[in-house]
């Protein structure tokens, strides 16, 4: 992947600076030479544009001047070109400021394009980067709100960047230079005033109106979050008849929402009136003084048109102004929290010079292991655990034991606190992430599958997998038959989250994209916990299939489908308390055997 440019966190409207200097660079990549041609081509016809709309009113005076007979001036061009012709070089004129400002989107359209397709990826490709951690906390409806908004902010910085500070200035000083130079300093200094008490009252409403825009996200965040949190609960939402309480939820969230967004609008009708005073108080003071010096014989009527011709034309760029730098500043709220997602650091991220790992058996070793989600609240302390190669290792206990960590510290969702875990003598944190997980088969105790086809959700398992893989993998699960008997058999759409499945054919269709996989590592975390007995134990017999000659970690609750593993560890508050096969510690009169004894209590009684 080509180098893209550095983006960090720039918190707050006052870093609006960093968060040009951030997005800037997608305007002149340097990986790019076909983008950096079309940006200055755009420059080129952008300038183009300016000149040619700049110079416009001088031929609209011409041609009144022709028409109304002040022919004083200038007489060898009106000679030339007559009345008509001037009136169709001023349209030409028009026509071809619209042509080359055209011409110059079409041109850098690509490159805009190309650069609001890098940053999505960029964010996208951060998030996944960052920890469980991260996203067992995160809302998923906010954090769509927070990259839309943001990317959509930064596709407006990009084109204003280009084509809006640097053509208005442009634009101004041209004008204002012309106006100097044909009718003097009384003119430029009203208008230079008037462009300045625009802009300063511009700023000013605009900064004030920032911190409203900033309320109306976050409520409408807030919203869209209970939307999406209600709606993928639907199940529980029926379930306790809770549809008055979440359209009641959502409908306060909404009125926030609504509260400031009528502020907003309070606030753009006051900026955009305040505005349209001090255009419309410079116009008149322009119009009367030309006004005056028609009537004495200094200007003639023609001169009158085309300093209302250029008022009317500055008027153009100080309201693209007040909207530009309004949007500039909306965008900044837009964006802010956008750019603080990208500048959350990764909480696992590869060692500099991280290696792919090398599995030649499988064998893992737990050496001292310390962890803690909450540092007041530690869950493995001091864990020590092997797992030869190619055997099956059991992990039972009581729940909030520790056994599901285990297997996010193999996986590396969360790095160990203290202590050492290894693969074949490889330090997991000195492997790269990549090689790390392909080497691991997980089966959780929920399933989650994409909104797809079922084929779709079990190729997952491996990238380019053939239709055959497919097949074999979902028979391993004993799910094949269960597709075909469907009425788009493979094809069928399995909905979000895969919610038109039963809660054990989701589990089957996980069992068998992690079949598809074939890694050499299984970890099994109440793999079959959502099954029923009879498909359980086909299951237990395919999974047993596939991990011959595999390293197995399988974390149960239910001991009977952990009774033929290599070595059963019995885990309480973090710590190894037995372990042994499971004629040993039935022996032992144990943690286990109770547990055993327990559950056949649990077994008879519901027999």
């Amino acid at each position: 992947m080509s180098p893209r440019p550095s983006i960090t966190s720039s918190k707050g409207p006052d870093n609006g600076w960093s968060v040009v200097r951030q997005v800037a660079p997608y305007l002149w990549p340097r990986d790019n030479r076909s983008a950096r041609v079309r940006v200055v081509f755009a420059l080129c016809f952008m300038v183009l544009a300016k000149l040619i709309s700049v110079s416009a009113p001088y031929f609209y005076k011409l041609a009144v001047d022709a028409l109304s007979g002040s022919t004083a001036d200038r007489p060898e061009m009106l000679l030339v070109f007559g009345a008509i012709g001037l009136t169709v070089a001023y349209g030409l004129a028009r026509l071809m400021t619209n042509g080359f400002q055209q011409l110059r989107d079409a041109i850098f359209a690509p490159v805009g394009q190309s650069a609001l397709r890098k940053l999505a990826l960029q964010t996208f490709e951060h998030i996944h980067a960052l920890s469980l951690r991260y996203h067992l906390t995160r809302k998923t409806g906010g954090l769509s709100r927070i990259i839309e908004r943001g990317v959509k902010g930064v596709a407006f910085l990009l084109n204003v960047l280009l084509f809006g500070i640097f053509p208005l200035i442009l634009e101004l000083g041209m004008i204002l230079i012309i106006l100097w130079n044909a009718f003097g300093l009384s003119y430029l200094m009203v208008v230079a005033g008037t462009i300045a008490t625009y802009v300063l009252y511009t700023f000013k409403v605009t900064e004030w109106r920032v911190k409203i825009r900033k309320e109306m996200n976050d409520q409408d965040n807030d919203a869209n979050q209970k939307a999406v949190d209600s709606l993928l609960n639907y199940e529980t939402v029926k379930y306790f008849n809770a549809d008055s309480r979440e359209i009641a939820r959502y409908d306060t969230a909404m009125a926030a929402y609504e509260k400031a967004a009528v502020k907003t609008e309070y606030s753009l009708a006051l900026l955009n009136f305040g505005q349209s005073f001090f255009i419309t108080s410079g116009l008149v003071a322009v119009m009367v003084l030309a006004g005056f010096a028609v009537q004495n014989g200094s200007m003639t009527v023609g001169d009158f048109v085309m300093v209302n011709a250029y008022m009317i034309q500055i008027t153009m760029p100080l309201n693209f102004l007040g909207s530009m730098y309004r949007n500039i500043r909306q965008s900044m709220v837009d964006m802010e929290e956008m750019f603080e997602l990208l500048g959350q650091p990764a909480e696992v991220i590869d060692a500099p010079n991280a290696t792919a790992l090398k599995v030649t058996g499988g064998a893992l070793e737990f050496k001292d292991v310390d962890f803690a989600y909450d540092p007041e609240r530690p869950i493995l302390n001091g864990l020590n655990l092997s797992v030869p190669a190619g055997k099956k290792v059991a992990v039972v206990g009581p729940s909030g034991a520790g056994k599901s960590t285990i297997g996010r510290m193999l996986f590396r969702f969360y790095d160990i606190a203290g202590g050492s875990l290894s693969i074949d003598g490889q330090d997991v944190r000195d492997v790269t992430q990549k090689s790390l997980h392909a080497a691991i088969g997980v089966v959780p105790q929920d399933t989650v599958l994409f909104n797809d086809t079922v084929l779709y959700n079990i190729a997952y398992g491996k990238d380019n997998a053939t239709h055959d893989e497919i097949i074999a993998a979902a028979k391993k699960a004993q799910i094949h038959d269960f597709i075909m008997e469907l009425p788009l058999g493979y094809e069928t759409q399995v909905g979000e989250r895969g919610l038109k499945l039963s809660g054990g054919e989701k589990q089957r269709v996980g069992i068998a994209r992690t079949l598809l996989k074939d890694p050499p590592i299984l970890l099994l975390d109440e793999a079959t916990s959502a099954l029923d007995t009879q498909t359980e134990r086909d299951i237990l017999g395919a999974l047993k299939a596939a991990g011959e000659g595999r390293t197995v970690i399988t974390i149960a609750h239910r001991l009977s489908t952990v009774a033929d593993a290599d070595e059963i560890i019995v885990l309480e508050k973090g710590h190894v308390i037995e372990r042994g096969t499971h004629e040993v510690l039935l022996e032992k009169h144990g943690k286990y055997s109770a547990m055993w004894a327990a559950q056949a209590e649990d077994r008879d009684a519901a027999a």
